[in-house]
């Protein structure tokens, strides 16, 4: 696990075991909160050691920026902590997020006694706020990636741990394009000095702007290669080669992740706007 500073008292905890996950804290002079946790036990143990042993900072909060298991496994390690969400966070982890637990379970058996824990302090509308110290944590639903999807601004600091509604590759398998790129366009006018998100390096203030752009480009290009694949008989062999750098992004990032995300979002995209199409194909 990497750990970085990206404000004073403000840590953002990058996975070294799975796809360059972020998890955040905000340090208060007696207690702090914790945005996020990282897939693996060993990661998020280690977050914990940091904050109550090294810094004696317990943790009070646990915000849960989307009910994906990446994000909220690590739940379970911190059982005197309040854990806040998005009403639909709580929802979906109850359901599908059971579902995946299982999964990952069956896959490993280091997992076997983890428990899920929901989200018991959740909003639906607006936002929320938190006080530590001196800083203002602002809630803000951000959906698009997952329709639960929340942003934390820290407000003194100009700090947004935006969940994955910003990643180094826009990832819409379980989101809706419409409101992804709506989204995304809130952040430029944020004024952020740092950008933490959901996955990947901290984006400083001047890249902010174009690094947004550059996600929406994305999409944009992802929409005319669903509707050019529309329009052919082998719609699937013509997805099969739009390569994720044709689309204007490396297939390097997330650790060599971004062509296998590529290709789910070029698969999921066309079965949203042509069901009758894709299920053809499958029969």
């Amino acid at each position: 696990m990497v750990r970085e500073r990206v404000a004073e008292d403000v840590y953002v905890f990058t996975s070294d075991l799975y796809a360059q996950v972020n998890a955040g804290a905000v340090i208060g002079p007696e207690w702090s909160i914790l945005i996020d946790t990282l897939a693996y036990p060993e990661e998020t143990l280690e977050i914990r050691d940091f904050l109550e042993n090294r810094l004696g900072s317990p943790v009070r909060y646990l915000i849960n920026t989307h009910y994906h298991s990446d994000h909220t496994l690590g739940n379970h390690w911190f059982p005197n902590a309040l854990i806040l969400s998005h009403g639909l966070c709580r929802e979906l982890l109850d359901t599908r997020g059971r579902e995946s637990l299982e999964q990952v379970k069956r896959q490993n058996r280091d997992l076997k006694d983890l428990d899920l824990v929901l989200p018991e302090m959740t909003f639906d509308e607006g936002g929320l706020g938190i006080r530590v110290g001196r800083r203002t944590l602002r809630l803000i639903h951000l959906p698009g990636h997952s329709p639960d999807g929340i942003g934390v601004l820290i407000i003194e600091d100009r700090v947004l741990f935006s969940g994955d509604i910003m990643m180094p590759i826009p990832y819409l398998v379980d989101g809706n394009y419409e409101v992804m790129v709506e989204s995304l366009k809130r952040i430029p006018r944020m004024k952020l000095e740092n950008l933490v998100q959901g996955h990947g390096e901290v984006v400083l203030r001047g890249e902010i702007p174009s690094a947004v752009r550059r996600n929406i480009k994305y999409l944009n290009t992802l929409r005319k290669e669903v509707r050019q694949a529309n329009r052919r008989v082998d719609w699937m062999a013509y997805l099969n080669g739009v390569g994720i750098e044709s689309c204007g992004k490396s297939r390097i990032l997330l650790g060599g992740l971004a062509e296998q995300l590529h290709k789910r979002n070029l698969l999921s995209l066309f079965k949203h706007w042509y069901p009758e199409k894709a299920a053809s194909y499958d029969d």
